[in-house]
């Protein structure tokens, strides 16, 4: 009875303690985060923030802590997050922070850690993310217009997304005793627009939101941060690996001559595209601007710390040129896709244990995740899609997805076409993205946003026949004035027969989502099957741990693991392989389910230790430049030659009138350093007769004599991609051709030219910059 009597007593003696210090802990004092006189002021004393960017998104829930303890071991005291309004509100109006999407818990993980928080709320955040982080149901709105005020639908609704992040994140600003010292205010926006009342808006929102005691801050580029001012609210920069951090803060101090300096983004690598070469940044190239930053006692956040994966799909786009981005969000960053220590950590690492805070510490890294090896197993279980149709949907006129309130994956277009002894062709308008056409259940071509493909020949059919139009999303574009990027059919599929053109009406339609639930439901069976269809193969294992699913011989489509989507893949890499987490694996029976929408020349996969993140299957189709194909300029009149000054940054031309054309060619004729066969160019920018910029969402490239495909991705496209720190290389590798270097451009339309802007690459290295140019520019096409 005493016995019982004490434990009782005991209990509750325990429970009281541990209310206590739950107590004491929610109602820690209090810090301060504010701007000093060239210097950031943590309670009150100069703080040099050194920030880790990763995104909770892209990591298993179960490595969070990992991933922050690798950081802090890299010497960031400081960890900066995006957050993604689509991922937690994928329906309007039903908001999700439970499971991996607990931001809060995440950030509470780096307060534990003894880090501070940097919040990137948006609404829009790129992050080379789908749509940029809005919702695809705003889409659905036929005359969306987004960051701007003049969509009051558009706001309204972002108002209501920062309130819900708020309700996450505001008490744990540092203020209330949380570790929250700075909460973005949009992201980039001088790169899309200069409207100061509309960034006025989006502040006054955060701070409406509960966000009202934290300092606030903007992110834009050395070369656009001056399109608008917001009080308030503290400016920082971002940039590349090998920038002149000098020459990037000049206009910034002449601004803002007593604000501090941080790189809110310094870009540790850069992302890969579908079919591109694998993106790198060397150590050599990095460090430096790195070391610059440190000694200068200039803040900064690595952009990325750690990328991790797309998972499922949520990786992005770029447009124009339309190019869609990988699953793998590797990066090239100091801590690889897996979580694995590079070369490029240690760099850091040693660089900036001499540069620590007052009363700081580096501590060892944690231990790396294990890796293993899966043996070959075959997927023998398939299901036909078009033995396995969902339900129909009618619809008189062709729509795009959104139409179908289906956000993302794959839709079907059926219906008829009458017969014909002829050949015909059949020209869509828009196809987003990439389309599998078939004409009574046999394929008959492929049409690929990427080329701009919009017509394909179809056969003669004797009889009335069934065309089948099967369209796969492949990332919704996240950057620039393409954002509005609605998916499937976007506007129309006509018919042409001889003189005779029909639009094409009553269509059946059936959606495809990527939920796991709509997969698992088909109906498999060991038969083989030629066109699109599901794949589902087990494999078992006695321990688990990280692995990279091998794709190399599958074609066109997603993957899901044990319920898990781990994003897109496509043979044309240079992505290979998919990373498996080991915590999505199990002991025991494991299940993997593959939908194909183009062709696998082996229906088997094996689990590796490394990825494989660089191989290419070269789409020639993509090139520049047709087999023995020349420009002839013999014969055409320039418009405009000179001279370039040394040294980096815009350099602006004006005409000596406005002229009217459709086809430019930049032609480089000498490079600044003597001798040097390369060109590059950055960013290439037309002015109107009015002086503004001419929107480059119709351009295309339609010649380059010399682009480099293979050390890097350096095609010509790279000239209007609105990304200053890519560009356009002649070719490097083998035998280096010499100037002189053309582009030609397609503009899409006529349109009236005063002049131009260059932007030679944004690097230390000086490599290709033009000296000597000629600009020549017609209404008709060029001579090959």
């Amino acid at each position: 009875m005493a016995r019982s009597f004490m434990n009782k007593l005991l209990i509750l003696l325990m429970l009281c303690i541990g209310m206590i210090s739950t107590s004491l802990h929610a109602q820690q004092p209090g810090g301060t985060f504010t701007l000093g006189n060239k210097q950031f002021l943590l309670n009150g004393k100069p703080f040099v923030i050194r920030a880790a960017e990763l995104h909770y998104a892209r990591i298993p829930r179960e490595y969070w802590e990992h991933r922050i303890q690798e950081c802090k071991a890299m010497g960031m005291n400081t960890i900066c997050i995006y957050l993604f309004w689509n991922l937690h509100e994928q329906q309007p109006g039903v908001f999700d922070f439970t499971g991996q999407n607990d931001v809060a818990a995440f950030v509470k993980l780096i307060q534990k850690n003894g880090m501070y928080c940097m919040v990137r709320p948006g609404p829009y955040v790129c992050a080379e993310w789908e749509m940029g982080g809005l919702p695809w149901w705003l889409l659905k709105k036929p005359d969306l217009q987004v960051r701007t005020l003049a969509d009051p639908y558009f706001m309204d609704r972002t108002k209501q997304f920062l309130k819900a992040a708020a309700g996450q994140l505001a008490p744990l600003q540092i203020q209330n005793g949380g570790n929250i010292i700075m909460v973005q205010v949009e992201n980039e926006y001088g790169a899309y627009g200069g409207d100061q009342a509309y960034m006025e808006a989006i502040r006054d929102a955060v701070r409406g939101a509960g966000f009202d005691k934290v300092q606030l801050f903007r992110c834009d580029w050395s070369s656009n941060f001056t399109k608008y001012k917001l009080d308030g609210v503290a400016t920082t920069l971002n940039f590349g690996a090998g920038s002149n951090i000098d020459n990037q803060f000049k206009k910034f101090q002449e601004v803002y001559p007593e604000a501090p300096l941080m790189c809110s983004e310094y870009w540790t690598g850069w992302f890969d595209h579908f079919g591109r070469p694998h993106e790198t940044r060397s150590i050599e190239s990095f460090i430096g601007s790195l070391k610059d930053m440190c000694d200068k006692k200039i803040s900064f956040s690595l952009y990325m710390a750690h990328g991790g994966t797309s998972f499922g799909q949520w990786g992005g786009a770029n447009s124009p040129p339309y190019s869609a981005m990988v699953a793998s969000y590797d990066y090239n960053a100091p801590i690889g896709e897996q979580g694995n220590i590079t070369d490029k950590f240690w760099a850091v690492r040693n660089l900036l244990k001499n540069y620590l805070n007052e009363g700081e510490t580096l501590p060892d890294p944690p231990a790396e995740k294990p890796v293993i090896e899966i043996p070959a197993f075959s997927l023998n279980e398939t299901a036909s899609l078009f033995d396995n149709l969902p339900a129909v949907k009618k619809s008189q006129q062709i729509k795009p997805m959104e139409a179908f309130d289906q956000g993302w994956g794959r839709i079907l277009y059926r219906t008829s076409i009458p017969a014909s002894p002829n050949k015909r062709k059949l020209v869509i308008t828009e196809v987003h993205d990439w389309a599998n056409v078939f004409i009574n259940g046999k394929q008959v071509g492929i049409l690929d946003r990427r080329r701009g493909d919009n017509t394909l020949e179809i056969p003669a059919t004797p009889a009335n026949a069934q065309l089948d139009i099967l369209v796969e999303a492949t990332g919704r574009v996240n950057y620039g004035k393409a954002i509005i990027d609605r998916k499937g059919i976007t506007e129309k599929v006509e018919l042409t027969d001889g003189n005779k053109t029909t639009s094409l009406e009553n269509w059946s339609v059936y959606n495809f989502p990527v939920d796991y639930a709509f997969q698992k439901q088909h109906a498999f069976t060991p038969k083989k099957t030629n066109g699109p269809a599901w794949h589902r193969g087990t494999f078992t294992l006695t321990e688990t741990g990280d692995t990279f699913l091998d794709m190399s011989t599958w074609g066109k489509g997603m993957v899901w693991l044990n319920g898990h989507n781990l994003g897109r893949f496509w043979k044309i890499g240079p992505q290979q392989t998919m990373f498996a987490p080991g915590v999505w694996l199990k002991k025991g029976q494991n299940e993997v389910i593959v939908l194909d929408v183009d062709k696998p020349t082996q229906t088997t996969m094996a689990g590796l230790k490394q990825p494989i993140l660089d191989k290419i299957n070269p789409d020639e189709s993509l090139s520049h430049r047709r087999k023995d194909q020349n420009l002839d300029l013999s014969k055409e009149n320039v418009i405009n030659q000179g001279e370039f000054p040394a040294g980096d940054g815009w350099k602006e031309v004006s005409f000596d009138k406005a002229y009217t054309g459709r086809y430019l060619c930049f032609e480089a004729l000498s490079a600044q350093k003597p001798g040097d066969p390369l060109t590059t160019v950055a960013e290439i920018e037309l002015t109107g007769a009015d002086g503004k910029s001419i929107s480059s969402l119709k351009w295309k490239v339609i010649y380059a004599d010399s682009e480099e495909t293979i050390a890097s991705n350096s095609t010509a496209d790279k000239v209007f991609d609105s990304q200053e720190s890519t560009f356009w290389q002649s070719r490097s590798t083998g035998a280096s051709p010499a100037q002189p270097h053309q582009f030609v451009l397609d503009l899409g339309e006529n349109v009236a030219v005063k002049g131009f802007r260059y932007l030679p690459r944004s690097d230390k290295k000086p490599n290709g910059m033009v000296k000597n140019y000629k600009v020549y520019f017609k209404a008709t096409p060029f001579h090959f």
